[in-house]
């Protein structure tokens, strides 16, 4: 009875028309749109004389309505839209927001247009108003609202509009205080905590079965962990956090059976334990130490274990794993019992052995913390060296040897820690030895002559193991595996940078030092500063000049200073001082004088030359025998590598009489 109902929607009007005629579906789709009412369907047409009538004709059969109707009246050309919009717009009297009919009907018409009255003639209607369905009054709630309870213009009921009044209201009268983060609010918070702790175990316990049922006490639980964050703030209370047996319960939840609890509590324990974290190293170790009571390393092994990374929620907690070590190595007593904890150490070189392509966060974040720990202490050195780690490192670098690691990625990174802790294992005894039996000498002269990025960190790698007592036997594979001709050749190329030049004249003091007397290796060494008419010795005279010009001219500065300050004052900038010599290159200037003086000492000829160039500057070898004296003053410690190396200067000196 789709007609029917129309015509009850119709005759519902408050202002409509005693009577109106369909004309055709056209028409009545355009005169309906025009009143917000869906189209009447059908080609039906029907005469409405007045809503009684109307109310007679929707309760007549169909049949009889369609009786007697003849061919379709002739339709009225249609009005364009655009126009009757502008029409509508223009009318300033009138409500942009309602319905209305814009011409005058006429009177020869007989058929006039559903929807509402035409407006009277001017004059005609007392209000001069608008036309259409009356505007919602603006004070009055109940007429406000249409028959569905809605607002005309506000989108929102009246009661809707009554609740968010009030709130508004509530909002302003509540005045909000911040929560004091202290000593009785961490009580409560731990009490809390452990309460959630205890109901989780329980209901697993309960319903191991049945995860529904101990779910929201894990989630409970969750939420608890991540408040503790905002401990990260007040490192002041660490000391009682720990007091409160909270921290312990903290590392025990690492052993979880949920991973993402753990998960949770690694990140927390990141986070407490961040260098950023202004805490004084009190409160900081009360922190640590009671994590460590309670088995911190070992758990922090069984995740980095249990975690699969093939999930990025497991990498991610393997990562906060490691930053926590990275954390805990800022104190050497407890990054040397990381080291002493050796199934970590070893997951570490398991680690950054994964092949990945490219190479990820977490293998370069292994390879660093293994390059932390060994910058930590002699000792985690000499324990990396017993775990094989130089013969691991070396073949993680070797195919550096022809490729560079792409440039800002994760792998170049990698390549430097990998180096770096090599360097580091090369300076203790142990380690020169594991790196001369993994071939680690022949690998890096390789390096020398083909490598790009790798070339420079090889070149280090050899100083510190040609270094030290211990480098004999580093020194004496360097010359058997034929490095004398690429050390050289390096050496004689042009502008060499100064880190180049530095490492080389400490690899040539170094051999000059440990390498046995009259050793073929050691004559072969004299040789290459003889040959081509010294051409080595007079690179080495040159490189000096330039070192004590610049050391003089920052001592000449020092000088001018310390005229205007009392003793008090130059004591507490000594230190600064020899800072700022030391960054003009005093080091690389005494280690060339001492290189000068062997060659002096061993040689005769390479004495007179060394004695000619410098005339050409005014010089004597008493230049070089007061920096070989200075340095002397300058060593503290009496330790035997200390006093072996004060004996050497002493003999050198006196060959510079």
């Amino acid at each position: 009875m789709q007609q029917s109902f129309a015509l009850q929607k119709f005759s519902s009007l408050e202002d409509g028309p005693d009577s109106c005629e369909f004309q055709s579906p056209q028409t009545q789709s355009s005169v309906a749109s025009s009143v917000g009412f869906h189209d009447i369907s059908a080609s039906s047409q029907v005469h409405l004389v007045s809503p009684i009538a109307a109310t007679d004709i929707a309760m007549t059969s169909i049949d009889e309505l369609f009786k007697g109707v003849g061919n379709k009246r002739k339709l009225d050309p249609l009005r364009d839209p655009n126009e009757i919009y502008k029409s509508a717009r223009l009318n300033g009297s009138q409500s942009s927001r309602q319905a209305r009919v814009d011409d005058e009907p006429s009177q020869d018409d007989a058929d006039i247009e559903a929807g509402p009255a035409a407006p009277p003639d001017e004059g005609d209607d007392d209000d001069g108003g608008d036309y259409g369905p009356s505007l919602p009054p603006e004070d009055e709630d109940d007429g406000a609202e249409d028959e569905e309870g809605r607002f005309f213009g506000g989108g929102i009921s009246a009661q809707q509009r009554e609740i968010l009044d009030y709130v508004d209201d509530a909002d302003g009268q509540l005045n909000f205080k911040e929560e004091k983060i202290d000593v009785p609010w961490l009580r409560r918070t731990a009490l809390n905590f452990e309460k959630r702790i205890s109901k989780n175990a329980e209901q697993r316990a309960k319903f191991e079965d049945d995860p529904s049922k101990f779910i929201q006490s894990e989630a409970d639980l969750d939420a608890g962990i991540k408040a503790l964050s905002i401990l990260a703030e007040h490192p002041d209370l660490y000391p009682e956090f720990a007091r409160l047996g909270c921290v312990g319960s903290l590392v025990g939840l690492l052993a979880h059976e949920n991973s993402d609890i753990a998960i949770d509590v690694l990140e927390i324990l990141n986070e407490l334990t961040d260098e950023d974290v202004p805490a004084e190293d009190a409160q900081w170790g009360a922190l640590i130490d009671a994590a460590l009571e309670v088995d911190l390393l070992g758990l922090l092994l069984s995740n980095l274990e249990r975690l699969d990374e093939k999930e990025e929620v497991d990498r991610n907690g393997i990562y906060h794993a490691l930053n926590i070590c990275e954390n805990l190595c800022s104190r050497t007593a407890t990054a040397e019992r990381i080291c002493a904890q050796e199934s970590l150490v070893n997951w570490l070189l398991r680690r950054i052995q994964a092949k990945e392509s490219p190479v990820g966060q977490n293998k370069q974040y292994a390879a660093e913390i293994l390059a932390i720990l060994v910058q930590s202490s002699a000792k985690n050195r000499a324990r990396l060296a017993g775990l094989d780690a130089v013969d691991i490192m070396l073949q993680l670098i070797a195919p550096y040897r022809r490729r560079d690691p792409e440039k800002g990625a994760e792998e170049e990174e990698y390549m430097e820690n990998l180096f770096e802790a090599l360097t580091c294992i090369a300076d203790e005894p142990e380690g020169k030895t594991k790196f001369v039996e993994a071939e680690g000498v022949e690998l890096c002269l390789l390096m020398l002559k083909e490598g790009k990025l790798s070339k420079m960190a090889s070149l280090r790698l050899l100083d510190h193991a040609t270094g030290g007592p211990s480098g004999a036997e580093v020194c004496t594979k360097m010359v058997e595996a034929g490095g004398l001709k690429s050390m050289f050749t390096l050496f004689m190329k042009k502008n060499n940078d100064g880190q180049t030049s530095e490492h080389l004249i400490s690899i040539f003091s170094s051999m000059l030092r440990l390498l046995p007397a009259n050793s073929a290796e050691r004559i072969r060494t004299l040789a290459k500063f003889v040959e081509k008419d010294y051409e080595k010795t007079v690179k080495l005279v040159r490189l000096r000049r330039d070192y004590a010009s610049r050391v003089s001219s920052v001592d000449g500065s020092i000088r001018a200073e310390q005229a205007r300050m009392s003793a008090e004052e130059k004591d507490e900038m000594a230190d600064e001082w020899f800072s700022r010599r030391l960054d003009a290159g005093l080091f690389s200037l005494q280690t060339i004088d001492v290189v000068l003086a062997w060659l002096a000492a061993e040689d005769g000829g390479a004495r007179n030359k060394i004695k000619g160039l410098l005339a050409e500057q005014d010089e004597t070898l008493a230049v070089v025998k007061q920096t070989i004296e200075e340095q002397m003053e300058g060593m503290d410690g009496e330790n035997q590598d200390t006093k072996d190396t004060r004996d050497m200067l002493t003999t050198l000196a006196q060959f510079l009489q």
